[in-house]
């Protein structure tokens, strides 16, 4: 295989904060490489770096491209092109090598990010008004396509499996489907390069594993060379040829995937969660309905009659594949959507309050003592951190209070006390993504809520990070009292920490109760009825 990339002493220095340290790495034309590594150890900003887009960054170093290029009209293709006929014009393509780091080289360094595609994680990057084969035809648009756009479109979406969806607006999809037409947009730029960054960190398994096999299928049959970072190891293990992984900036061995996941996994303690005896119901959901109306799809039943009760310092939680009904039944237990029919109370005190009725007195008066994390969540990039979470969502701290209180909760979250110090006066973007992803989970503790509801907490969380994550969740109820409802696909996760939980399908809980008990059903094999689901029955 011919060398793609060459990286040599890449560091990234924010003012002292390095978030890569002298990396050398070698990437060969249609490798599969997979990235592991803790949160903030560096993964999201090295493939950044490669993207070549994104000239802020304080990179030194070298990152070195060899690609052959057309001597006619300058069109970049994989080195192992060289001494072919250009696929754009009738001249030849020349091998040729270029550092995207060195400012001289713009105009080529433009023309190589084109040929690069990225999935970012936790953004779909779609138009949610479109229907997928114009989100399709769009990105052929973009990359200005001279041939026949609505066949090239249609074939791009059979290869990412999603022709049965063509005419679907694009909001309407479940997360693996608009994952599914985020990958078709990125093919159609004809990448040599793409770039995965935790591409279904907010998918079930087996949705994450449906996208990660196209990945690799598309690997194999275009040529594409493919970086990927994931904490789904097992895929990570079969789809890729080496392993990178990386701690606090450096490239600490790069081997076989089993070989270096098995040395990563090493670094995770394993938690256990205390049996607890829950207190008296403090929500209680009865004959729920959501119906969505769709021109295409006809009356969609997100939520259809589902019925059971949380109880106070309860961890309970709500599994199902993508397009179950989870999220729609998250937002209406957090007041966000209105549902069709049923009831939903929460107790306030001495009082039940109806989150299904508006005003200040019902679901006005309920709203603040829930917080809630969702998997889109979104901090102020122009805000520190300290701001994110205190002024940004109205909290009104004096100075000396909203530190302390910060770092409080920032250590609940799995920061230590001195990283969380460190972090406080910091931007978001300077942070990692995991990083900030448990600064928005210490936003929504900090307020101090009654129930605290998490949408997919550990959605591209490796899995040592996954583990402070657990034990923050674990003390906070231990010590306060906490109640947490927890939307999850990640069964590990959901095995590890709740005390119940309702499986979800097609709108139904189909059955709830122990999670050892439950949880098979996700694999379809038969589980256990508890007794709520039999009296019903």
């Amino acid at each position: 295989m011919a060398l793609l990339v060459e990286v040599k002493n890449l560091t990234v220095d924010y003012d002292g904060d390095i978030a890569l340290d002298n990396v050398n790495l070698e990437i060969e034309e249609g490798d599969v490489i997979g990235i592991i590594g803790r949160s903030g150890s560096g993964k999201t900003v090295l493939l950044n770096v490669l993207r070549g887009i994104d000239t802020s960054i304080p990179a030194t170093g070298q990152v070195i491209f060899h690609v052959s290029m057309c001597d006619k009209c300058g069109r970049i293709e994989p080195p192992g092109n060289a001494g072919k006929i250009c696929p754009r014009c009738d001249g030849t393509l020349q091998p040729d090598s270029f550092d995207i780091l060195d400012d001289s080289g713009q105009e080529v360094r433009s023309k190589i990010a084109r040929r690069i595609a990225i999935m970012i994680q936790r953004t779909f990057g779609i138009y949610g008004d479109y229907r997928v084969i114009e989100n399709v035809l769009k990105a052929l648009d973009d990359i200005d396509y001279k041939g026949e756009k609505i066949q090239r479109a249609a074939e791009l979406i059979d290869q990412v499996r999603l022709s049965h969806r063509m005419m679907h607006i694009a909001r309407d999809l479940s997360g693996g489907e608009k994952q599914r037409v985020v990958l078709a947009r990125q093919l159609a730029k004809e990448p040599m390069l793409l770039l995965a960054d935790e591409p279904t960190g907010t998918l079930d398994p087996k949705t994450a594993g449906s996208i990660h096999h196209n990945i690799r299928a598309l690997s194999k049959d275009f040529g594409i060379t493919v970086l990927i970072t994931s904490h789904f190891f097992d895929v990570i293990e079969e789809m890729a040829s080496k392993v990178i992984f990386l701690e606090e900036g450096k490239i600490k061995r790069v081997g076989p995937p089993a070989e270096i996941i098995k040395e990563f996994m090493g670094k995770a303690d394993v938690l256990e969660k205390k049996q607890i005896e829950a207190g008296d119901t403090i929500i209680s959901v009865k004959d729920l309905t959501k119906k969505y109306f769709s021109v295409d799809r006809g009356v969609i039943n997100a939520v259809n009659g589902v019925t059971f009760d949380i109880k106070e310092g309860e961890i309970f939680g709500i599994v199902g594949t993508s397009g179950a009904g989870k999220t729609s039944l998250m937002n209406i237990l957090t007041g966000n959507l209105e549902p069709t029919d049923g009831i939903v109370e929460m107790k306030i005190g001495d009082d039940w309050i109806n989150m299904c009725e508006p005003g200040y007195y019902a679901r006005g008066r309920a709203k603040p003592y829930i917080g809630l994390l969702h998997q889109e969540y979104d901090l102020y990039p122009h805000r520190s951190i300290i701001e994110n979470m205190t002024e940004s969502i109205g909290l009104e701290f004096p100075a000396e209070l909203a530190e302390m209180k910060a770092v409080q909760t920032l250590q609940i979250v799995g920061f230590n006390e001195k990283r969380g110090q460190e972090i406080l006066n910091k931007f978001p973007e300077e942070l990692s993504e995991g990083e900030r992803h448990r600064v928005a989970l210490a936003q929504a503790m900090i307020k101090e809520p009654l129930v605290i509801v998490l949408d997919e907490p550990t959605g591209t969380m490796d899995p040592i990070t996954k583990r402070f994550v657990v034990s923050s969740i674990l003390s906070a109820r231990e010590d306060i009292n906490e109640t947490f409802v927890i939307v999850s696909h990640d069964m590990e996760f959901v095995k590890m920490i709740c005390d119940r939980v309702a499986y979800m399908k097609s709108g139904k809980i189909v059955s709830i109760g122990d999670p050892e008990k439950v949880l098979p059903d996700v694999t379809d094999k038969p589980a256990e009825k508890t007794e709520e689901i039999k009296q019903k029955a």
